[in-house]
């Protein structure tokens, strides 16, 4: 078990890091980042454990010459609709021959993360976004009226084909949280664990809290809103950090005994850790649900290949399953 490190009050890291981000050349790569946190807070060894693309956000809208007219797309139809009487017709009948066109912030996520004591969930994630604009679909043609605002600012299909990029790819922070102080808020919320609360203490009871350092292997994401009384809801849920092929399980339907064992390890190898294939049966389901019930029977006939601690864990899912 690791010692506890002091941990930076994460407001002011947030406001140091979203600075230091704008400083960092997404040219640079990962090394200049790391040196960016290694600087800003010294006290703590980050390691990046996911990227994440393949996303976009609304950006804002261009004219014809790439020229901006407005930095937030959806607010700016919203108003320009409402000046127009709600009327989708005048609108597009105002602006076809201006050949306006939206953009898209296209984007990938960077997880670092940071260890601060010896709990599973002790540390600190940092979520670094990579983002570049591209001018994306033509706003308002002759042949094709937009039915609605979704339709008007985030069409299906709409940035089909080659993408014209605006400036360079820049960082931006999206947030900093200490995962076991979230944990925290979600169980002051409800008397009983939430499924989060329960993944965590079942790797720390198994073999796989033993053998490796959750952070190293998960990320948490998170969200948080407002219900209709105005209080914050708090979520989480975890992400295995996978950077390229999932891995694959691969065995007959109804195996058992050896021939169980043998593709369970075969996948635990492949991920790095014992229990592997357990924790991804919940997540990823890369492991059919079946197989922890097959795992347990071959227990309880004489097969003894899994501790005694994962046998627990597997029952205790199997009494009460939860995933995500």
């Amino acid at each position: 078990m690791s010692a506890t490190i002091d941990t930076p009050n994460v407001v002011a890291l947030s406001t140091a890091l979203a600075e230091a981000c704008v400083q960092v050349p997404v040219a640079q790569g990962p090394a200049a980042l790391a040196r960016e946190l290694a600087r800003t807070a010294p006290g703590l060894t980050f390691r990046e454990v996911l990227a994440r693309g393949g996303w976009y956000r609304l950006g804002g809208v261009v004219d014809a010459a790439g020229t901006a007219v407005a930095d937030d797309l959806e607010h700016w139809a919203e108003a320009e609709l409402a000046a127009h009487g709600d009327d989708m017709q005048a609108l597009a009948d105002d602006f076809c021959d201006r050949g306006l066109r939206a953009t898209r912030l296209t984007g990938k996520t960077h997880y670092w993360v940071a260890g601060t004591g010896g709990g599973a969930a002790d540390y600190l994630q940092v979520e670094i976004e990579e983002l570049q604009e591209v001018v994306c679909h033509a706003l308002f043609r002759q042949d094709a009226l937009p039915g609605s605002i979704e339709e008007l600012v985030d069409p299906r299909e709409a940035c089909g084909g080659t993408q014209t990029p605006l400036g360079v790819p820049f960082h931006a922070l999206r947030r900093v949280v200490h995962v076991e102080d979230f944990l925290a808020k979600m169980r002051a919320q409800k008397p009983d664990p939430q499924p989060i609360h329960r993944f965590v203490e079942a790797w720390e009871k198994s073999s796989a809290g033993h053998a490796a350092q959750f952070s190293h292997h998960w990320v948490v994401a998170v969200r948080e809103h407002l219900d209709r009384y105005r209080q914050p809801i708090y979520n989480a849920t975890p992400v295995a950090a996978v950077n390229g092929q999932p891995p694959k399980f691969e065995i007959g339907f109804g195996a058992r005994g050896l021939a169980l064992h043998d593709a369970l390890t075969r996948f635990d190898r492949q991920v790095g850790y014992p229990m592997a294939w357990f924790f991804h049966t919940l997540t990823t389901k890369s492991v059919p649900h079946a197989v922890a019930a097959a795992v347990v029977e071959d227990m309880q006939s004489g097969f003894g290949y899994l501790p005694e601690r994962d046998v627990q864990v597997l029952k205790d899912w199997l009494h009460r399953p939860y995933g995500f």
